[in-house]
């Protein structure tokens, strides 16, 4: 269980991390081509700084290994990270109460509608 957001938005990478590493090599043995890096998309500012920071690694000790797999698999050139804004965060609709046109928006990205209403 996660103490913090910034903890859990972290594991979750980390977690993505392997899975992404994980369907590479699937690929690889069917021989299709990937095209490096993957771009791992995240909310949370901190937790990117921690992830891309050696220096954060040591005030969070209880995490060390989950830093330590991604920031190195950054580093080899097999993944980059992105900070995703909370209007563009795809989960939101099924997660959080949401305006006319936050919904309208997030549900034509997900492709539940064909274009975005303009708002009343």
């Amino acid at each position: 269980m996660a103490k913090s957001t910034v903890e859990a938005e972290y594991r979750a990478m980390s977690y993505t991390t392997f899975e992404l590493e994980w369907l590479s090599y699937i690929l690889h043995d069917l021989c299709v081509p990937v095209s490096l890096p993957f771009t791992l998309y995240c909310g949370n500012k901190a937790a990117m700084h921690i992830i891309e920071n050696s220096v954060f690694h040591e005030r969070k000790k209880h995490v060390r290994i989950d830093c330590h797999y991604t920031r190195d698999k950054i580093l080899e050139g097999f993944l980059k990270t992105a900070y995703v804004t909370s209007q563009e965060q795809l989960g939101d609709i099924m997660t959080k109460p949401l305006g006319e046109y936050q919904h309208n928006f997030l549900s034509f990205k997900l492709g539940l509608m064909d274009t975005p209403s303009p708002s009343a």
